[in-house]
């Protein structure tokens, strides 16, 4: 469909009118972006694998992965990009036909976002087709290994951006063992990164105060809001003064590899989304990393995503060096 910007080779087969026409908005939308950017798409080859089935007789529930290649031509090079989205089809038989009646988008590019209403530590997704919901109780201090460490200490650290990258290029499409998964997990894979590029945790104990993981303690998870949360980890790199920081600058020309782009999809001033650039594509601008829907040298803007809006808003933050 990317190649021609057109839903016709699906439609036959689906008989969800919505999604139809949210993909061919999609396409258009992508069309238009492709132009701007003078790129050209050459190839898509899309592999599904079936996650899980519920099947009966006359209706089947599949939540499937398509992993995508895609490949276009930008000022005479190859950019390719990969992908893996997370679908949910029902098809049910007529007539001793099958046939799509509903198609779902089941991983949303919504990260976690803090409820004023929701007691403490705890964390709800932002869109409600993929609620998640965390308890763990704020605790003072954990132990003397989660004191705040001294600035003095902070500060000695040099980011490695080539490690940062490397990491997120291992682990785009799987799940580091060493961390726990979470079921909207961009954030905590972009802090991931950031700390396999050297970057300090800032251990509090306190989820409201610092960056840091823990781990399982007692059969609870405990992290930082900052670890996980797309609008409390941009704060948090904005507003530090020592160790892991950064500074916000005007455009994506200005990142480099290793820096970091939060999403807010509907201008209401709360990011939920986060990228680690890893790449850049002809006309020198940002390709990023991103888990939820795990993506490779994706182009940073998002245009093609079901979360993007007209009213989404970018920052751009440069991870400063040391």
């Amino acid at each position: 469909m990317e190649i021609d910007y057109s839903i016709d080779p699906l439609a036959p087969h689906v008989e969800d009118a919505a999604f139809l026409q949210d993909r061919q908005n999609r396409l258009l939308q992508l069309q238009t972006n492709d132009e701007e950017r003078r790129s050209t798409p050459v190839k898509n080859e899309t592999r599904l694998r079936i996650v899980r089935a519920d099947e009966q007789p006359d209706r089947v529930v599949a939540d499937i992965a398509l992993k995508r290649t895609i490949v276009a031509h930008i000022r005479g090079q190859e950019q390719s990009e990969q992908r893996i989205e997370l679908q949910r089809l029902e098809l049910q038989r007529r007539n001793e036909h099958w046939h799509i009646t509903r198609i779902q988008d089941t991983a949303a590019e919504r990260g976690f976002t803090l409820q004023s209403d929701s007691g403490p530590g705890m964390l709800l997704a932002e869109d409600p087709d993929e609620f998640e919901m965390m308890s763990i109780p704020s605790v003072p201090y954990l132990n003397h290994e989660l004191l705040r460490l001294p600035d003095s200490v902070l500060h000695r650290y040099v980011y490695d951006r080539t490690k940062a990258v490397q990491y997120a290029d291992r682990w785009w499409n799987g799940n580091n063992p060493a961390y726990t998964t979470f079921e909207v997990d961009c954030t905590s894979f972009i802090s991931q990164c950031l700390f396999a590029g050297g970057a300090p945790m800032n251990y509090t104990g306190k989820r409201n105060v610092g960056w840091w993981y823990k781990g399982r303690i007692q059969g609870q998870e405990l992290w930082s809001f900052s670890w996980a949360v797309s609008n409390s980890f941009q704060w948090y790199l904005t507003a530090s003064r020592s160790g892991l920081r950064a500074v916000e600058v005007e455009s994506p020309w200005q990142l480099t590899y290793g820096d970091v782009i939060v999403y807010d999809w509907d201008g209401s001033g709360r990011f939920q989304h986060s990228t680690i650039v890893t790449a850049f594509d002809p006309n020198g601008m940002p390709l990023v990393n991103a888990h939820t829907v795990s993506s490779q040298h994706r182009y940073w803007q998002y245009i093609d995503s079901p979360a993007w809006t007209p009213r989404t808003r970018y920052r751009f933050l440069h991870i400063v060096d040391s």
